[in-house]
């Protein structure tokens, strides 16, 4: 089994727990007067012609790596990417593989003024209306986990929440899917969900077959200047930034010369 269906079949079960401990309704009421969206689109569209906008991420562990973060306080974290220049912060919410909680998301949203990204294996229209409740102004949807069906009626479900979407790709046929369903951001994730591998070449293949009218995010392996100067080149207007800024000391210093403008 690949670790994405392993991923997807315990969420599943998770999500069907979370519905028996709070209802839709419940969470759907919770939302009367919340406080409109961030932003995250524009946040990470609007940004000078020379650089890229950084989504810097918060995680504690992944599935490949184990613990990255000893020391994890997400909203002093989220500090952090934000004197560092980030334009929005990417929390990650699952509990089983990456030690997250919704809380950390929270957290984060009362500390920085940035658009957050709820970064998930979104399954069910269930987490959408739980991402909004909890805060997030955006959610990932993974094209690799979900049929056209359920991403062309989250995307539409997330719109009406007022939430942006951040809609993930691997491959050109999953780009095509995306743009045919109408994605404004799509992001290439330079790892492989099914074997964790990386390769930065994943996104400077894939960069031409997005519209240059969506917004074009770069996931993952991103490690240096350089990387981002490639980036840059080949027209992505943004990239998410996790492990990387994790492992750091100083992540202030870390996003100042990961962002360093080109010479």
């Amino acid at each position: 089994m690949s670790k994405l269906k392993e991923i997807l079949e315990h969420k599943r079960i998770e999500v069907a727990a979370r519905k028996q401990t709070i209802s839709l309704l419940s969470i759907v009421e919770s939302l009367e007067g919340v406080a409109p969206s961030r932003g995250f689109a524009d946040a990470i569209r609007s940004h000078e012609q020379d650089e890229l906008a950084c989504i810097a991420e918060i995680k504690k562990a992944s599935p490949s790596k184990g613990i990255i973060a000893k020391s994890f306080k997400p909203e002093t974290i989220a500090g952090d990417y934000e004197k560092g220049g980030a334009k929005a912060i990417s929390v990650l919410t699952d509990e089983k593989y990456f030690l997250g909680s919704p809380d950390h998301l929270r957290r984060v949203k009362d500390r920085s003024t940035l658009p957050v990204l709820r970064k998930d294996f979104i399954l069910d229209d269930y987490q959408i209306y739980e991402s909004r409740a909890m805060g997030a102004d955006a959610i990932l949807l993974i094209v690799a986990a979900l049929r056209e069906s359920e991403l062309l009626r989250f995307m539409a479900l997330a719109r009406d929440l007022d939430l942006d979407c951040l809609v993930e790709c691997h491959k050109k046929s999953e780009i095509d899917r995306a743009v045919q369903c109408g994605a404004t951001i799509i992001g290439i994730n330079n790892r492989d969900l099914d074997t964790f591998e990386v390769s930065l070449e994943t996104s400077l293949m894939l960069k031409r077959f997005i519209p240059n009218s969506t917004i074009a995010v770069s996931e993952s392996g991103i490690r240096n200047a350089h990387h981002v100067d490639l980036l840059r080149q080949v027209g992505f207007d943004a990239i998410l930034v996790g492990e990387h800024l994790m492992m750091q000391e100083n992540r202030v210093k870390a996003l100042n010369e990961l962002l360093r403008a080109p010479v």
